[in-house]
């Protein structure tokens, strides 16, 4: 079974293939150190924090005799759904996959420790009723304190070629709620003006995840927000949705949120 967390001290351990499905955030809290991402050399010194939602493009760390960090993963889809489908996470991850070092400052880097600190003392306690949801509660300030650094450090990027223009398309289409009804590689890509082959390259070589995964990242929202509505039926639910059968939307559910419509529904209910 898949850690969903993880928190630890060691940074040669930041590629560890059963962290391949996580979501990396590593501090770097005196020192330095070195590691090769998507072919590109990455330095990183004190208050330098390294995030990647795929830790296994990582190589080859090399840390020096006085480097130390801490780091906290947590499984990617459950980040993923901790978010609304529009959030700056989305974008932020475009950029992340280009660089993933965001140099903090002092007061930053305290309080990203201090968010580290919380989740890694409440890890082992799963046993308590509401575990999913105090961990997610935690993960959700950790994720907005990044936000607000990463942001700042994009702030006067500008990116004008033809692919990183493709990529804000796709993303502004998505961001109409549009996936509701259309979830196929081949519709964004005719609205595009694009081959689906292109555009599914074009979008994997710079943001590292596929159209699909964009797609979803958009449309669970969506489907979760009519589950919560009691007044329609799985089958109205179906139907606003585009599903061409009631079997596949159930296929589709269990899939993406861990459940079948009708299991998820029930989740809901007090116990």
């Amino acid at each position: 079974m898949k850690t969903k967390f993880q928190y630890s001290t060691d940074f040669c351990a930041m590629n560890a293939p059963e962290l391949s499905h996580t979501c990396m955030h590593l501090l770097c809290t005196a020192g330095e150190g070195s590691f090769v991402f998507n072919e590109r050399s990455c330095h990183i010194v004190k208050n330098d924090l390294v995030v990647t939602p795929t830790p296994d493009k990582v190589k080859n760390p090399v840390a020096h005799a006085d480097l130390q960090v801490e780091w906290f993963a947590a499984d990617n889809k459950f980040l993923q759904s901790l978010l609304p489908s529009n959030n700056y996470s989305i974008g932020g991850s475009i950029s992340l996959n280009q660089n993933p070092v965001i140099p903090l400052t002092e007061e930053q880097a305290a309080r990203l420790l201090d968010d580290f600190h919380r989740l890694r003392d409440r890890l082992e306690e799963d046993h308590l009723l509401f575990y999913r949801e105090m961990m997610g509660s935690l993960c959700l300030t950790m994720m907005y304190d990044i936000f607000e650094a990463h942001a700042q450090r994009d702030a006067t990027g500008t990116h004008t070629d033809r692919t990183a223009y493709i990529v804000k398309q796709l993303m502004d289409l998505l961001a109409t709620g549009i996936s509701r009804t259309e979830r196929n590689v081949s519709y964004y890509a005719d609205r595009l003006n694009v081959s689906p082959k292109y555009l599914s390259a074009t979008i994997k070589r710079v943001t590292g995840h596929s159209v699909t995964s964009y797609i979803d990242r958009h449309t669970i929202p969506i489907l979760k927000d009519y589950l919560n509505d009691e007044r329609l039926s799985l089958t109205q639910i179906a139907d606003r949705m585009n599903f061409t059968s009631l079997s596949y939307f159930s296929r589709y559910c269990t899939k993406h949120i861990g459940q079948s419509p009708s299991e998820y529904r029930q989740s809901l209910q007090p116990k």
